[in-house]
């Protein structure tokens, strides 16, 4: 599939993972010091563009074009920020990486924030990731004492700064325009699309780039090995490695670095070791729970945005979510509602009102109260609110009771024709 020449952002380093000098012997800075001598922001956009890197956060926007974007903006005030919150159900490869590498993260800040002339730079950080932090700052100390960041790096004359920004947002808050609503002491909701495209109107009304960790991270292994080392793995559309966070009713859960288009069973059986206890997979959340489940017949599929797209799903920022067939999904339905409802803003009306509409329907179907009736309802508001909302939280929600109620029919009526669930209590 590939060989381990591929497998970078993983790496383990010896000693601490802040310990630069291990980072060091691996290549690390030298793309920073390159950019630095080079000064042509330009190429550093051209090998973005050529090594087709798409952003690991969820939309799979081209990094490439998104820098240049910025870059080229009339405005001379410009600003960076990665967005390193990470609120969803499933997802925790950008704490990870944090946690365990975190060089590579402020060297691909670096570089970022210098390719687009960005006035300051900010790691919106989620603030429940203590060890991460705790990393990181030694990281960016380690760093600051190298010459790599600060005043007159490396005798340059370029200052460059970057400062972490306690997150203590929500999942709604991890949405680009939320998030730097927040950073500026409003509420963390979301803007309108358009016109509020960050490259555009972002931070104090400026350009703004932001990327998330795992992007970010792959920039300087890109730079110092070249772009078609990159696109030698992967398909044409979505190439390069991922990572994947694995959770759920598997062996081996964890974080898992693969190439783009790798089929979700080898990420499920090779990697994750199958699920435990005898049991067989009945759903599989490919991209989180905001996207739709797919069921045990389409574990062949490729994990890359434009075959999970064409599947009717997403890949989004990979936090793979696996239900065993011991699972009432009503149950985990209603979990899942619960969270979104629980997240929604309240900014928009259909979304606050949505969701709370939908958690407490399926919470009666699950009781034993609901009938036929109720499962129409499902359907009718989720047709209507499927869309309405400035970000994906409400569409989402809508999603995933759609896509349950119509995977697994036979379960919500079960529960309406016994009033009540069929499977074992859930464990307290």
């Amino acid at each position: 599939m590939t060989n381990n020449n591929h497998l970078r952002l993983l790496q383990p380093l010896e000693g601490n993972p802040w310990n630069i000098e291990a980072y060091c012997q691996k290549g690390g800075y030298e793309a920073w010091q390159r950019c630095l001598r080079e000064n042509n922001p330009d190429s550093v956009i051209s090998t973005l563009k050529r090594a087709s890197l798409r952003g690991r956060g969820g939309a799979g926007f081209p990094t490439g074009l998104k820098w240049e974007k910025v870059f080229h903006h009339r405005s001379a005030e410009r600003y960076f920020v990665c967005n390193a919150g990470e609120h969803e159900p499933g997802t925790f490869k950008d704490r990870h990486l944090i946690t365990h590498s975190p060089h590579q993260l402020i060297e691909g800040c670096l570089i970022a924030s210098f390719t687009v002339g960005a006035k300051e730079s900010f790691i919106y950080l989620n603030a429940e990731f203590t060890e991460a932090r705790a990393n990181l700052e030694k990281a960016m100390g380690e760093a600051r004492e190298r010459g790599f960041l600060g005043k007159n790096i490396l005798g340059s004359g370029v200052n460059l700064e970057i400062e972490i920004y306690d997150g203590h947002g929500s999942y709604v808050a991890g949405e680009e325009t939320a998030m730097l609503e927040s950073m500026q002491g409003r509420p963390a909701q979301p803007k309108q699309k358009p016109p509020f495209y960050p490259t555009d109107f972002g931070l104090h009304g400026k350009p703004t780039l932001v990327n998330n960790v795992e992007t970010l991270s792959h920039v300087p292994h890109i730079l110092r090995n070249g772009p078609e080392w990159f696109t030698q793995v992967g398909p044409e559309q979505s190439p390069g490695t991922m990572l994947f966070s694995l959770s759920g009713a598997v062996n081996r859960p964890g974080v898992y670095e693969l190439p783009l288009g790798t089929s979700l069973r080898h990420l499920i059986e090779e990697c994750g070791g199958g699920v435990p206890n005898g049991k067989k997979v009945k759903a599989v959340f490919p991209g989180g729970p905001s996207f739709a489940m797919i069921g045990p017949d389409q574990l062949d599929l490729h994990m890359d945005f434009d075959s999970l797209k064409k599947a009717g799903t997403g890949l989004g920022s990979a936090g793979v979510i696996v239900v065993d067939d011991a699972t009432c999904m009503v149950r985990q339905t209603l979990k899942l509602s619960s969270f979104f409802r629980e997240e929604s803003c309240g900014q928009c009306p259909p979304c606050y009102i949505g969701t709370e509409n939908l958690e407490e329907l399926v919470k009666k179907i699950e009781e034993g109260q609901g009938t036929q009736q109720d499962l129409d309802r499902i359907m009718q508001i989720s047709g209507y609110i499927k869309g309405t909302g400035f970000c994906t939280l409400v569409t989402g929600a809508s999603v995933l009771v759609q896509n349950s109620l119509r995977l697994f029919r036979s379960e919500f009526d079960a529960h309406v024709a016994n009033h009540a669930c069929p499977f074992a209590p859930a464990p307290v």
